[in-house]
């Protein structure tokens, strides 16, 4: 037998008991589900309270490391007595917090018993040293902006260190000198997974400490840890999770961590169907997390071949939230066929406490190298501008009085307001009702047109078939329950 094949030979069960364990932790988690944690969009004090809970357990060494620009307390929790340190920080960018819940959801399995991972539980506290820094820019969290108060972008902020939180991060590492660091981030929901339909549910880098992007040992370890997690990964999210190509961002924390001698992983939390407020990839990063873990623990993570690193697809721009193929339109005397792409993005109000969506028309023509993560095959349609209907309202709350549906099938997916001063303050605003409020004295042009408001009918033979307002698609045969919110602007 060959040596590589030996190799390939105890691979496979210590493969086999990683892919076990990653699928109890996956069934487990709801167990160490931080509940306090249930939608995205929470604040420092939330935070704040849940490192204060840890400040009376005799396992946990509580620190403020430094204040925001705004004056908010920045905590460090430190877990474990063995000679492995790791460094985790999240919410560099205040409207990225999947990783924020995943570390509450960490700690809370760190401190329960007698459930079944005591061994790995142990292993993991015996052989390492972890540092969670949650929240590192609560300021932006406050505004779920991704920037701080300053307007600076921490992640571009590692050589000027004109932001207190980046001047703590670079303490904390240049102090701390860990040997690993997880650098916790969220993508774009529309990444895909290489020239794929699929979404990249998660994806990581190693991050490049030069332009030639270099590989020594620092870097070499942060793709073998990628490589376990991606493998584990995939038993739950095949194909799903990408890399994002490592050219050499000098200004970035990760590079320059990476270069200053701690093996840096970058994780980012994308998209999933059906997931908006991330609760499912928050389990992700917990499996990722642990398994990652029980390497360093264990010291398998030098068993992994840097290689398969590379087999990760790059992150690319294949999705769209909504694909419309093969729409005719009618402009003038002229007939065409066309494609849209829709995006829907999300804006905050209540103090950015909860969001509403707009949509709008984000690209026209061929798109058949592309996808959508919801697609409506408009060949034989035509598409059209919705009708506005002829009441008008005075209010949002009149909207409550009309059969939306039956203004759908009519064709009416605008209405107008008589000029609702509460809605005109707040600009941009929503409704919950399927329809697009415009307000007094709004022109709309002939036919929906590039960066617009997704919102028009597909007439077949004639007959409102499909409604789409606001980037939420409505099928007018079938009995349908609310899709999306709609747009007054």
């Amino acid at each position: 037998m060959s040596l590589l094949t030996a190799s390939a030979a105890l691979a496979q069960p210590a493969q086999l008991a990683q892919h076990q364990l990653a699928q109890r932790l996956h069934d487990a988690h709801t167990a160490y589900q931080e509940p306090s944690l249930a939608f995205r969009r929470f604040k420092h004090a939330d935070v704040l309270a849940l490192v204060n809970q840890r400040r009376t357990n005799p396992m946990y060494e509580v620190t403020q490391v430094g204040e925001s620009f705004e004056g908010r307390s920045i905590h460090m929790i430190k877990v474990g007595t063995g000679p492995h340190k790791v460094l985790f920080w999240s919410q560099m960018h205040g409207d990225e917090p999947t990783a924020t819940m995943a570390t509450f959801d960490i700690l809370n399995f760190l401190e329960a018993k007698n459930d079944g991972f005591d061994a790995l539980r142990k292993q993991v506290l015996d052989s390492t040293t972890l540092y969670f820094v949650p929240m590192l820019n609560p300021d932006g969290a406050e505004r779920y902006q991704r920037r701080n108060a300053q307007g600076i972008d921490l992640n571009r902020d590692a050589k000027y260190l004109q932001a207190p939180e980046s001047r703590i991060l670079k303490e904390l590492q240049q102090t701390l000198k860990p040997e690993v660091g997880f650098n916790l981030h969220d993508q774009s929901p529309r990444y895909s997974a290489g020239r794929s339909p699929k979404v990249a549910t998660l994806s990581f880098l190693a991050t490049a400490y030069d332009h030639e992007r270099s590989i020594n040992p620092v870097r070499e370890k942060s793709m073998q840890l990628i490589v376990r997690m991606n493998r584990v990964l995939q038993r739950f999210i095949p194909d799903q999770v990408g890399r994002y190509n490592d050219n050499h961002e000098p200004r970035a924390f990760g590079d320059n961590i990476q270069k200053w001698g701690t093996t840096l992983i970058l994780i980012e939390s994308g998209g999933y169907l059906g997931d908006p407020e991330k609760q499912y990839i928050r389990k992700l990063n917990f499996v990722a997390m642990l398994s990652a873990l029980e390497a360093i623990a264990d010291g398998s993570l030098r068993q992994e071949n840097r290689e398969d690193y590379y087999q990760i697809p790059e992150n690319a721009n294949y999705v769209y939230d909504l694909l419309v193929r093969n729409a005719t339109i009618r402009k003038g005397a002229h007939l065409y066929q066309t494609d849209l792409g829709i995006n829907r993005s999300e804006v905050n109000y209540a103090n950015a406490t909860k969001f509403f969506y707009y949509s709008r028309i984000d690209e026209l023509g061929d798109l058949s190298t592309h996808y959508g993560s919801e697609e409506v095959d408009a060949r034989d349609y035509v598409l059209e501008r919705g009708k506005v209907y002829p009441t008008v309202f005075k209010n949002l709350t009149e909207l409550g009085k009309v059969n939306t549906r039956q203004l759908l099938q009519q064709g009416y997916t605008y209405v107008r307001l008589a000029g609702d001063t509460n809605s005109r303050a707040l600009g941009l605003y929503f409704t919950v009702h399927p329809l697009h409020v415009l307000r007094k004295g709004q022109v709309l042009s002939g036919t929906p047109q590039l960066g617009e408001t997704a919102t028009f009918v597909l007439k077949k033979e004639g007959k409102v078939v499909y409604a789409v307002v606001n980037g939420f698609v409505y099928n007018l045969q079938e009995e349908h329950t609310r899709v999306g919110n709609g747009i007054v602007e």
